[in-house]
């Protein structure tokens, strides 16, 4: 029984509205160098056609949030959690974390999850995929997210991280966290993550011997399209270019995204609602431009820093 970690981001880009980082866990009945085949062919054949997928293909300027929803209510429902009627739900069944609160945080509590059909109907989807998985040797351990608003973003840039580095060590500490949380056998499994790449960067021994206590970390492949390591003695982690096209990371892809989403939804009804007809934003850098001019005097009259609302990288 193999271990196998996926994670992703969504939000890496954006000036308003948090970063995500979300990682979901498998336990898949091949070893390491076999461990893809098998968990594809069994998705191949126990899972709906594009139930998963890359959040950016599933999910575009507003089309497919029903399906990036489903998507990730099934995975959540394959993993055996309680599925949500809420914000706080979600959060605990995601075992999400979040650091310094927006001042949107009571718009985000209010939110109603599923937003557009009741959650019974991706359970029964969830209990017969399961079941299917279940008879290829494959289960979805866990679904966990990460949540860092501009508050923590900003301090964490006044600490001397950049934003790669950011984002790398939320994935890592995410990922590492799954590798000895919440699965009773976890330490005796073989042990490969997949990341999708983070920005630019090659190179991350550094920055995965900080996050596993393992000892050795040693670089197998640092090329433009991948950079791969071992992990101690038998663990491995990889950072893929189009990582997205592998479900595991696919899934996790889909998680950050749908938080990601559903947060700047109560982040555009907070300040909405103190600035009527602001135009609601997506918070990437041309129009975040644009929403600041058009938004100032709400956050000033909120008397809320703009740290707290702004990502200055």
């Amino acid at each position: 029984m193999t271990l196998l970690i996926g994670t992703d981001e969504a939000g890496y880009g954006p000036n308003l509205g948090p970063l995500t980082v979300a990682a979901t866990a498998w336990q898949v009945a091949a070893p390491p160098d076999a461990v893809e085949a098998i968990l594809a062919a069994a998705v191949d054949a126990a899972v709906p056609a594009r139930l998963w997928g890359d959040s950016k293909t599933i999910y575009r300027a507003g089309a497919g949030f029903e399906q990036l929803e489903g998507g990730v209510l099934v995975a959540l429902g394959l993993t055996g959690a309680s599925l949500p009627t809420d914000w706080p739900g979600l959060a605990v069944a995601l075992e999400l974390t979040v650091g310094d609160p927006p001042p949107e945080q009571d718009a985000i509590d209010r939110l109603r999850v599923p937003r557009h059909q009741e959650a019974s109907a991706w359970h029964d989807a969830a209990a017969e995929i399961r079941q299917r998985l279940g008879g290829r040797g494959v289960r979805l351990a866990a679904v966990r997210c990460r949540v860092v608003q501009p508050g923590e973003f900003n301090g964490l840039l006044d600490r001397g991280l950049n934003k790669s580095d950011i984002l790398s060590k939320v994935t890592l500490d995410l990922a590492a966290s799954l590798a000895v949380v919440g699965l009773a056998d976890a330490s005796a499994e073989p042990l490969v993550i997949w990341c999708d790449r983070h920005g630019g960067r090659r190179r991350y021994a550094a920055q995965v011997t900080q996050a596993f206590d393992t000892g050795l970390v040693s670089p197998l492949e640092e090329t433009p399209a991948r950079s791969s390591y071992r992990i101690g003695t038998g663990g491995r982690i990889e950072f893929s270019v189009g990582g997205e096209s592998r479900i595991p990371v696919a899934v996790a892809s889909m998680t950050a995204k749908y938080v990601r989403e559903r947060a700047m939804e109560a982040f555009n009804d907070f300040w909405g609602a103190r600035q009527p007809g602001l135009v609601t934003t997506a918070g990437y850098p041309v129009d975040a431009g644009r929403w600041r001019v058009e938004a100032t005097p709400a956050v000033e009259r909120a008397e809320v820093g703009w740290d707290a609302v702004w990502r200055r990288a």
